[in-house]
């Protein structure tokens, strides 16, 4: 077995890794603890006030976060063809994006934390199974986007990146929203 194999056993029904593995599971568990946390003892109703002058609430930055990894995982796996084309979206998909960042009628903080949890065990499932890190699929259509294609670990780095910007506008949302913080 080399650095980057996956070792034996499991932890919560995931299997251990070892390695770079290891550090990238590290690192996805840090970010989304930061981004969890600020959302600990709210009721749904608070998970859904907006507390800046930014449309942002603690529930639907969850809700985005786990849409966002969702998507990711799905393209290192299928590639460009599980990610919207950005270039060719419609008011209505443009609206349903919109819809990730706050809480629906129906929406509870349970809920979207449960769904964030499943999102976050399926990545992490694919971390330690991923036969080659390195594969490289090419991005999907989106004007943003300079490199030609990511590998499966750029991509989970940008997940990481991605939850912890997240985290810190939820840790600011929820210190406007009653004075609690993550640090400090």
């Amino acid at each position: 077995m080399n650095e980057h194999a996956i070792a034996g056993g499991t932890r919560d029904g995931v299997a251990e890794a070892t390695g770079e593995r290891a550090d990238l599971l590290a690192l996805l568990a840090k970010a989304r603890h930061f981004l969890r946390f600020p959302a600990r003892d709210l009721t749904d109703e608070q998970a859904g006030r907006r507390t800046t002058a930014s449309e942002l609430c603690l529930g639907g930055l969850v809700k985005h976060v786990a849409s966002v990894e969702r998507g990711w995982a799905e393209f290192i796996v299928r590639g460009p063809s599980a990610m919207p084309d950005f270039t060719a979206m419609t008011e209505e998909d443009f609206q349903r994006r919109a819809d990730e960042f706050r809480m629906l009628p129906g929406d509870t903080l349970a809920g979207v934390l449960a769904d964030y949890e499943e999102v976050a065990r399926r990545t992490d499932e694919l971390v330690v199974s991923l036969p080659d890190l390195g594969a490289t699929q090419p991005l999907p259509k989106a004007p943003w986007f300079q490199d030609a294609e990511w590998s499966a670990r750029m991509v989970l780095m940008h997940i990481a990146a991605e939850t912890f910007q997240h985290a810190g506008h939820a840790d600011i949302i929820r210190e406007a929203l009653d004075g609690a913080k993550s640090m400090g």
